[in-house]
């Protein structure tokens, strides 16, 4: 069970990632950060960089470790982890491997209401959508196979897990299609009739007023 955490913003699990390997300020956060393409593994909004940090510092996960200044640039507040800082990065990252989430992703919202859409515009929708998802998979493959000549596999293993994922949309997006396009996805012909009439099949208007009333 996923525990009520002091700072919530995946963001701030990544200051800690940062600040572990050895104490920063702000900026050399957001550049470590970028570096190591956390943005693509958190959807990092950088506009609350330093309000995260604030939090960070305010609950005793990280501390003010001294100051540095370049040039004529103002003093930058340099940070560092502490002890309990170190628990939390552990405990957050053992949830988030061993914690199954509920997570609605906007794919998902729209299979939900599929059905508002007439069935050859879904299947031009979701035609365009795997061709999308190819050329996805084909740059993230070749951006993998160029870093893991040079990076630890242990770094890189999120790519891995987007590969995965991408894969497996791809496949049941095109197993979707294939039934739509030779008719053989179940209520299929309800469907058409419905945008063809503007009128909803007596079985299907049963069952979601069943769904309403609870009866």
């Amino acid at each position: 069970m996923a525990k009520r955490r002091k700072v919530t913003n995946l963001l701030g699990l990544a200051v800690l990632s940062a600040v572990v390997h050895r104490p920063m300020h702000p900026y050399e956060m957001a550049a470590a950060l970028r570096g190591w393409n956390k943005e693509r593994d958190m959807g990092i909004k950088w506009g609350s960089l330093y309000t995260v940090v604030g939090n960070l510092a305010k609950h005793g996960l990280i501390e003010e470790a001294g100051s540095t200044r370049e040039g004529r640039r103002p003093e930058r507040t340099v940070y560092r982890i502490t002890e309990a800082g170190r628990e939390e990065l552990v405990d957050w990252t053992r949830e988030l491997l061993g914690v199954p989430h509920a997570e609605f992703p906007r794919f998902r919202a729209g299979l939900s209401v599929m059905a508002a859409l007439a069935p050859d515009d879904v299947i031009g929708l979701l035609t365009d959508r795997l061709a999308t998802l190819g050329e996805e998979i084909t740059e993230l493959r070749e951006l993998h196979e160029r870093e893991i000549a040079d990076v630890p596999r242990l770094f890189l293993i999120e790519t891995e897990y987007d590969l995965a994922m991408l894969k497996a949309e791809a496949a049941w997006i095109g197993s979707l299609l294939e039934e739509l396009t030779e008719g053989a996805f179940p209520g299929l012909r309800e469907w058409r009739a419905f945008h063809e009439t503007g009128e909803i099949p007596p079985g299907l208007e049963e069952l979601a007023e069943k769904k309403i009333t609870g009866i």
